[in-house]
């Protein structure tokens, strides 16, 4: 165990030293986010470290431990952040818009996976992000698809650009409209990808509109109930690369174990649901399990510093713009249907 940490002790450590900063930015600028400071100061660190002595080997096991290991176990720690009680009330109202929105941003991004030749990686990671909840979702389907560093890195500054947007537009836009409060936090919940922009977008209507909290309590549930979709899409991608390997025969070995692409953090995700459920309807108090949901958040924003360093920012660069309009399509579909689907049901 000693020398684990010892081999992965000073990637680890780099990677802490840039997650700090990160966080109390994030916190600073929710629109933003700490995953993207996290990303930025990755890669502007990464480049330093890479133009004045090229790749730390020292560095590397604790880099790829922290961007695979410490993804995964963000996303564990993310089930203590669902009720799923609470889930279920309000699911009965959004869940055929949660479903539609969803649908929508997954088959845009195979259409145009197909007509744009993106690489699928990259598309099924903006296509998830866009659909359930951002940098969350990406972080429990990377390691599922296998996706590299610099496409994680890409998907979440798409993401990301969206989302600012989003957070931006969506309150005056509502208004324009005259959405109810019920009806903005449905809005906010279903076509606004990262939760930190949910509640951005959600706390400003409440500023202008006076309501007390209610909608960003409102949204933020709706929002919750979207994360629940990462458990079937990340089964249905593991089933799917297991059918894909067995067609194609990749593995060496001449068979195919469902066991080493199967995501496992995934039941400790739900796991981590279920105990916060019947803790709380045991009389636990709710803010018991906020250390573990900011935990959550820390170990994403450690995971994006050690991919920000992986990153080769030029080839970023480069082939960023069909991921761009990827998310820009998206993104304006998921806005419009889920404005469509409460027309259709009457909640507008």
């Amino acid at each position: 165990m000693l020398s684990f940490f010892r081999k992965i002790g000073p990637g680890l450590l780099l990677c802490l030293v840039l997650a700090v900063p990160a966080w109390f930015l994030g916190q600073a600028f929710p629109v933003i986010g700490g995953p993207v400071f996290a990303i930025l100061l990755g890669i502007l660190v990464g480049m330093v470290l890479n133009r004045k002595a090229g790749p730390c080997p020292s560095l590397q096991p604790g880099i790829t431990f922290t961007s695979k290991k410490i993804l995964q176990y963000a996303v564990v720690l993310l089930g203590f952040g669902l009720n799923l009680s609470q889930i279920a009330q309000v699911g009965v109202t959004s869940l055929p818009i949660i479903a539609s929105t969803i649908a929508t941003s997954l088959i845009i991004a195979f259409v145009l996976y197909r007509l744009l030749k993106i690489p699928k990686n990259s598309a099924t990671l903006v296509g998830v992000g866009s659909s359930i909840c951002g940098g969350s979702a990406i972080a429990a389907t990377a390691p599922v698809i296998g996706a590299e560093e610099e496409e994680i890195a890409q998907s979440i500054s798409v993401i990301f650009l969206f989302n600012v947007v989003a957070a931006l537009l969506f309150p005056t836009l509502g208004g324009m409209m005259g959405l109810t409060n019920e009806g903005f936090g449905l809005f906010a919940g279903t076509a606004i990808n990262d939760t930190s922009s949910v509640t951005a977008a959600a706390s400003t209507w409440d500023s202008l509109h006076a309501t007390g909290g209610s909608v960003l309590a409102y949204a933020t549930i709706v929002k919750l109930t979207r994360t629940l979709a990462i458990i079937p899409i990340t089964l249905c991608l593991a089933f799917f690369r297991t059918w894909q390997a067995k067609k194609g025969g990749s593995d060496t070995t001449g068979t195919f174990s469902l066991r080493r692409v199967f995501p496992f953090f995934i039941l400790f995700f739900v796991l981590a649901s279920v105990i916060t459920t019947v803790g709380t309807a045991s009389g636990i108090p709710a803010d018991w399990f906020t250390p573990f949901k900011e935990l959550s958040k820390f170990f994403i924003i450690l995971a994006m510093a050690a991919i920000g360093l992986h990153t080769d920012v030029v080839r970023l660069v480069k082939t960023g713009g069909k991921p761009i309009l990827l998310g820009f399509c998206c993104w304006v579909g998921i806005t419009g249907v889920s404005l469509l689907m409460q027309h259709l049901l009457g909640l507008l």
